[in-house]
């Protein structure tokens, strides 16, 4: 599979109810390209990464509307686009209007990110942002026919990469991920949101045997 397949694939997944940033603008706060750019650069990461021995790739549950609905890229905020785009050697602006908006987990994710050099992978379970109905600014769980959609698009990703272990940050996570214990580890992390950022710090820290520095600006966001 190319990655251009892959990015393909994402584009035609369609639901009631969610935004495809890789197919969709936000008439609200996005560029006029925002789409394209989305999918220039999941592909350039995606066939940079098919080049190195990826340690893992990070599962987290959907895009949320203040991160990746707006950046394209799973478990980053608007503050963090940049760090996530330079960590596989690319170069773009961001790709919405206005002030940048933070998002909790993206900050607590980025922090130890930060801390770590093997090749990591971050998608989510449910690659696309769902939301309630009438309220595209807002965050719901993904259903059970999205899930479905969702693991095999996750299977294409970790068909395509290899990674060496799979980390599931929450429950949603870990239910997918298992599904592929049969072709690589399978550890699952505490979500940081809702009081878990401490127990999820302490098993990332275990898992890649680092120090890790809890900045103070983590307790910034909700």
């Amino acid at each position: 599979m190319k990655a251009e397949h892959f990015v393909r694939e994402l584009v035609n997944l369609r639901f009631e109810n969610t935004f495809n940033p890789y197919a969709e603008r936000c008439e609200v706060y996005d560029y006029f390209d925002a789409p394209s750019k989305r999918r220039a650069i999941l592909r350039k990461m995606l066939e940079a990464a098919s080049q190195v021995e990826v340690d893992a790739i990070w599962i987290g549950r959907d895009l949320g509307y203040r991160g990746g609905r707006r950046t394209g890229l799973a478990l980053t905020d608007d503050i963090h686009f940049r760090h996530h785009v330079n960590r596989w050697q690319l170069d773009f602006n961001r790709l919405t209007k206005g002030d940048a908006v933070p998002e909790r987990t993206a900050t607590v994710i980025w922090n130890v990110l930060s801390q770590i050099s093997s090749p990591v992978f971050l998608w989510n379970v449910f690659p696309l942002h769902p939301f309630e109905a009438g309220s595209p600014f807002s965050n719901r769980a993904h259903n059970s026919s999205e899930r479905k959609a969702g693991v095999e698009i996750l299977e294409l990703l970790i068909n395509f990469l290899r990674p060496r272990r799979l980390v599931a940050i929450g429950n949603d996570a870990e239910s997918a991920a298992n599904r592929f214990g049969d072709r690589c580890e399978v550890f699952k992390v505490r979500h940081p949101s809702y009081g878990g950022q401490n127990i999820f710090l302490k098993q990332i820290q275990s898992l890649y045997d680092i120090e890790i520095i809890n900045h103070k600006n983590m307790e910034l966001f909700d």
